[in-house]
């Protein structure tokens, strides 16, 4: 016996047997489109300022100027064996120590002959000590002459600047010399400033 079917029930059936008839045809044409297309791969994307993302956070403008680009057209791959040669038998030609080689022995250098005199000019402007302490000023007196007194002692006379002294031995002049020996050629005076002792010679004025 034959089942009625509603006007809903027919609507259902339709629908889905047309879903089914397009998943056919849809699967089929991809089925047909794997095996009738060639059968080496498709070429690699290549990468373009279009399809590049910018990394997340960054921005997708140039940070800074173009970079430079390089050619390679002027790059010579082949190995040029004459060359290298040429480079090979370049030989060592100094005239000192070969630095190539262990057995090499170092060139004798001659040492100058020490020369005496330079040697002791070298030592004696090389300081040994302390320096020494620095030379008491001139006596600023002058010695013109002497006299001799009754008791046959001799005084002598002494000029300084435009004073004149006549002093005995032990006496002092102007505050700071002392007179020694009194010699009719010369006399003995002691700066007590310097404890500094000279010997005056007779001078004519």
């Amino acid at each position: 016996m034959a089942l009625r079917l509603g006007t809903e029930n027919k609507r259902q059936v339709y629908l889905v047997a047309g879903l089914f008839t397009i998943i056919l045809l849809v699967g089929g044409w991809q089925i047909y489109g794997a095996l009738s297309g060639p059968s080496t791969p498709p070429p690699a994307q290549v990468a373009t300022a279009a399809n590049i993302h910018p990394i997340a956070g960054g921005s997708s403008t140039a940070a800074g100027p173009e970079a430079q680009k390089l050619s390679n057209a002027d790059i010579d791959p082949f190995l040029h064996f004459d060359k290298l040669a040429q480079s090979e038998d370049v030989e060592y030609g100094g005239a000192g120590r070969n630095i190539f080689s262990a057995e090499s022995a170092p060139i004798e250098i001659e040492q100058p002959v020490k020369n005496a005199r330079a040697e002791a000019a070298l030592a004696a402007s090389v300081p040994t000590g302390p320096p020494p302490p620095p030379k008491p000023p001139a006596i600023e007196l002058k010695y013109f002459g002497y006299t001799q007194a009754g008791d046959k002692s001799l005084q002598a006379f002494l000029v300084h600047g435009e004073d004149i002294f006549m002093a005995r031995t032990g006496e002092i002049v102007n505050h700071r010399y002392k007179v020694g020996a009194i010699r009719p050629g010369s006399v003995q005076v002691t700066d007590m400033a310097y404890n500094n002792t000279q010997t005056l010679t007779v001078v004519a004025f």
